[in-house]
């Protein structure tokens, strides 16, 4: 053991930052703290020090804006249940929030924490990929807000610089017509870590043809993978077999999965693209297409 760790619950985000930034050893966020309270009772992690966010202003508010919503980063995801505007607007996200842990964990797990974490399997993160979510990041040089698909770096990494914190996530306004899902497959039936994850978020016409699409990939790649071509195979269809099909194989072979205890690549490389079909459905009948 050498230095005792440091705790610091600063006031503001301009504290929080200059402390994270004038840190020489290692320091951690605490939000929700589901992650990193865990790694650092397994020895993982050895932080010089912790800045616990939850005593900032507004850090644990939901916020209706003019483009949208706001989620502070210290926001537990149950809360995302409670809001229902925010459940009306963006199903699929809460959804997907939703699935991170159990009961006790929900109360204090956060999206941003999720998504900072850095994990493959991050659940709410597709989702947010989907919506075309940001994230509101301030720093020592002030803020900047980046696409949530460009946060991950990689397994365990991210592309905050020191001193960078995420102060909240934005969500887009919900376009007329549009609907989102988020689904995952996990061996068992609750409290698992997603083999194959996928966020799907559209937007129909009048008639019914998909005018806009995104869909997200996790836990097939080191980060969540935004999947273009899987958007392309559905933009000007209704969502027809042939669309479907060409929507999995398009998730099939945007993966780039790992063999593990949970599931074989082949194996993943086909549920993908069955949870995209799935998902798509769920998105295309919430947007009010038939």
């Amino acid at each position: 053991m050498g230095e005792m760790m440091r705790y610091e619950t600063p006031s503001t985000a301009k504290e929080a930052v200059t402390l994270m930034a004038k840190e020489k050893g290692v320091a951690f966020i605490l939000a929700g703290g589901t992650d990193l309270l865990v790694k650092m009772k397994a020895g993982m992690l050895e932080p010089d020090l912790v800045v616990d966010i939850k005593r900032i202003k507004g850090m644990a508010d939901i916020k209706k804006t003019a483009s949208g919503f706001s989620v502070g980063a210290a926001v537990p995801c149950s809360a995302l249940t409670e809001n229902a505007a925010l459940v009306k607007a963006w199903p699929g996200v809460v959804e997907a929030a939703n699935l991170i842990g159990s009961k006790q964990v929900q109360g204090r797990c956060t999206m941003s924490g999720n998504l900072c974490n850095a994990s493959p399997a991050a659940d709410s993160v597709p989702a947010l990929v989907a919506a075309g979510a940001k994230v509101v990041i301030a720093g020592p040089k002030g803020n900047r807000k980046l696409a949530v698909e460009d946060v991950p770096a990689g397994v365990g990494r991210t592309n905050l610089k020191k001193g960078e914190i995420i102060t909240a996530i934005e969500l887009p306004k919900k376009l007329p017509k549009s609907g989102d899902a988020y689904l995952r497959f996990i061996p068992r039936t609750e409290m698992d870590i997603a083999v194959v994850s996928c966020g799907v978020n559209l937007t129909i016409d009048a008639k019914g043809v998909i005018t806009k699409a995104r869909v997200a990939l996790g836990a097939v790649a080191t980060t969540v993978l935004l999947v273009k071509d899987a958007a392309k195979a559905i933009i000007g269809t209704k969502l027809d077999a042939e669309a479907k099909a060409k929507l999995a194989a398009a998730c099939s072979a945007a993966c780039k999965p790992i063999d593990d205890k949970r599931g074989t690549i082949e194996f993943r490389i086909e549920v993908a693209g069955v949870l995209a079909r799935r998902a798509a459905e769920t998105a295309y009948a919430r947007a009010g297409g038939k």
